[in-house]
Parts: C-alpha cells; sequence; structure tokens
C-alpha cells in the first residue's frame, strides 16, 4: 500500500534527514470557498502537505473542500481521518490511523475492519500511522473521543517504546499529537529520542504556534512538523511557519 510517492518523499526525508511542513485544516471550521486563499498561502510559502479532517467533521464539507483546494493548488492533500466515515478518492493520501497510544481496541483496530472496504476501493495511497497523543497539558478531543490517557508528557521512554512497537508492527510512520488546543508542545527532548532510535518518518502536532518552535521540532528531528489551531487564527503565519522548516535544514538559526 505504502509504495506511492508520497510516502517515497516521507521515508527519503527520513533518510537525509530532511524536514517540511504541513497545513492542518478541519473541515467542520473552514468552507469551501475559504479553500482559493488558503491555496494561494501554501503556493507561496513552499508547504509541502495539506492534511484534512477532524475529530468530529460535522458539517458535511470534506468533499467540497478537497475538490477547491486541489483546484488551486498541486501541494497532495492527506485525509486525517477521525472515523471511518471521513475518506474520500479526492485526496491523495489516506494517514490510516491505529491509536498505539491507547486501549481502546476501537480505534487500534475494530474501526479499520468497519472502513476497510471503503478504504480499498477508495484508489488513495494509504500510509499505516502509528498515532500517539502526548499529554498536552490540557483535555483535547482526541483524548476525550478516544476514552484514552495520553502518554506522560515527561516519559520519553514510554514514547520511544510505543513507537518501537509501531515500528516493529510494520507501520509506515509515527504520528506523535498533542492534540488541538494543546497547552505545551511535545517536547524536543521526546522528539529526538524518538526520532534518533526509529527508521520511519516522524510527524509532530498540537501546540505548535511559532516560527521558532517549528525549527526547534525540526532540528530535533521531526520530519513534518503540522500546525493547524495557529493558522485558524492567523492564515498569514503560514509563511513564517513554512520557512522556519525550511531553516531548519539549511541550519540558519530563527
Amino acid at each position: 500500500m505504502a509504495t506511492g510517492k508520497i510516502y517515497h518523499d516521507l521515508i527519503t526525508r527520513k533518510k537525509e534527514g530532511r524536514s517540511g511542513f504541513a497545513v492542518l485544516v478541519d473541515p467542520d471550521k473552514v468552507a469551501p470557498a475559504d479553500m482559493k486563499y488558503l491555496a494561494e498561502l501554501c503556493n507561496e510559502a513552499g508547504v509541502d502537505y495539506v492534511l484534512m479532517g477532524g475529530s468530529l467533521v460535522l458539517a458535511d464539507n470534506l468533499d467540497a473542500c478537497i475538490q477547491r483546494f486541489k483546484s488551486e493548488s498541486n501541494i497532495p492533500v492527506l485525509l486525517f481521518p477521525g472515523s471511518p466515515a471521513q475518506v474520500t478518492p479526492y485526496a491523495d493520501g489516506l494517514l490510516y490511523l491505529s491509536l498505539i497510544s491507547g486501549r481502546n481496541p476501537e480505534l487500534l483496530i475494530g474501526q479499520h475492519v468497519v472502513s476497510a472496504p471503503a478504504v480499498r476501493a477508495s484508489g488513495l495511497e494509504v500510509i499505516s500511522t502509528g498515532y500517539m497523543v502526548i499529554d498536552g497539558g490540557t483535555p483535547t478531543t482526541v483524548s476525550y473521543m478516544s476514552h484514552s490517557a495520553p502518554i506522560p508528557a515527561n516519559k520519553p521512554d514510554i514514547a520511544l517504546c510505543t513507537a518501537w512497537a509501531a515500528e516493529l508492527q510494520g507501520k509506515h510512520i509515527i504520528y506523535m499529537d498533542a492534540g488541538s488546543g494543546a497547552r505545551n508542545p511535545i517536547s524536543t527532548e521526546m522528539i529526538h529520542k524518538v526520532s534518533s532510535h526509529t527508521s520511519i518518518p516522524l510527524f509532530i502536532g498540537g501546540g505548535i504556534h511559532t516560527p521558532e518552535k517549528v525549527y526547534e521540532n525540526c532540528q530535533a528531528g521531526a520530519n513534518i512538523v503540522v500546525v493547524g489551531n495557529a493558522i485558524e487564527r492567523d492564515p498569514l503565519l503560514i509563511r513564517d511557519l513554512a520557512q522556519a522548516s525550511k531553516a531548519a535544514m539549511s541550519g540558519i538559526k530563527q
């Protein structure tokens, strides 16, 4: 499944120690008409990926948002689903999430059984993802919806062992997330520990609001840094955040 050009790019980033930047879009918080402006900002900034999805997705905007964005941009769109219902063939790829930090069987395998027929029929590039929720200092939607406790923020060894388990099980990438609205981002110590001891690409998200934090995360070993909430408040941040990921690759101080 994970043999397409998206995964090739991700695994190459890991092997070469390169970082990138992704914008997370929640279809509940935007309208399809907003996608033209967002695409313009992302194109100008050189954003690497756009992630689409949310924990609920109450509005029926997902297909229309993706189609509108893709009509204005060639940036790959990856689904970041909160449920099996969030599968659409209009995206380029799917982060097929298994919540490996929790102990809820529905989010480890149950919902995957339900969604498998639709995922196989979608034609999407499917990227098996070990999804790890890290304590961000405040209750988040993902923790509430998953009925699972996050990994303690001060326990990088637990995070590493969880990532190792995912790698040994054949997951294609690790996604560590402090959650939407997190008070505290994931520590650079934890990012470095997981990144330096695993061989699969690492996504980092949650609680990231500044170019400095993007830079620090990339320097610590994140291959893709994902920002959503901060951009919802100020879309013009996209340029500075994307530039920070590029500066990290060249060693330019922020």
